[in-house]
């Protein structure tokens, strides 16, 4: 019988490794897994290279996990906004690596790895500093039409954690609104992949074309409270 449930955090996290990649999934506050980001922190595992779309807001969640010395280099969009102290202290003291990618190719990366993709060309980044290497040498680049474009890679990870509103024994999952975002196409390109849910439900009860991340993507399910967000979350809608 397939049961993906977890008993807790610390039971769906066991074994992370050290140098892991771990993507993990939210956009600003939203859709983020801070109860798997504090298991992970928990978990102990070090010299991280972490995925998000930015990196990290505040002094919790993913800002936690940069203050807790575990990551090595972060891959993101936005790594500067308002409440970003934390990564900006690291990084102005070379504590911590930085892959800046745009938003559109962070998204594209993720779902090559999963679509099974070995690369692509996109315009996006062409004749900038983004088109250059971590080494300084430049990405491959080729005409198309006419137009230039630079050759990216995908982003594999060996952990997903994402956050989604329900899910059931075999893993299936649903999102709730925005909290989507990158939860999905983390979801496929991760070896393994540990997803918080608010509601676990019984088989046949998540109508099939509802259904955003299929079980086979996902290897733990975690039920979780519901914790109303700095921004409001449930509760404001409510």
């Amino acid at each position: 019988m397939i049961d993906k449930i977890a008993a807790s955090v610390a039971e769906a996290l066991a074994g992370t490794a050290d140098g892991a990649t771990v993507l993990i999934g939210g956009f600003g506050t939203a859709g983020i897994p801070n109860e798997l980001i504090a298991g992970l922190i928990e978990q102990g595992a070090r010299d991280l290279t972490v995925v998000n779309n930015n990196a990290g807001n505040g002094d919790s969640g993913l800002a936690a996990l940069l203050a807790a010395g575990r990551v090595r280099r972060i891959i993101c969009s936005f790594p500067r906004q308002a409440d970003s102290q934390v990564f900006d202290a690291l990084y102005r003291s070379g504590r911590i690596e930085l892959e800046l990618v745009p938003q559109g190719n962070l998204a594209e990366r993720l779902r090559a790895a999963g679509a099974g993709v070995g690369a692509f060309f996109t315009p996006t980044g062409y004749g900038t500093e983004l088109a250059r290497n971590a080494d300084g040498s430049e990405k491959e680049t080729r005409v198309i039409d006419g137009r230039p474009y630079v050759l990216e890679y995908p982003i594999h990870g060996d952990l997903a954690l994402v956050k989604a509103e329900r899910g059931d024994r075999w893993g299936n999952l649903v999102y709730r609104r925005a909290a989507r975002n990158f939860g999905p196409v983390m979801a496929t390109a991760a070896k393994r992949t540990v997803a918080t849910v608010h509601e676990v439900v019984e088989l046949g009860m998540l109508d099939p074309e509802h259904i955003v991340t299929p079980g086979i993507h996902v290897s733990h399910v975690v039920r979780i409270d519901r914790v109303a967000t700095a921004a409001g979350g449930f509760k404001a809608a409510a």
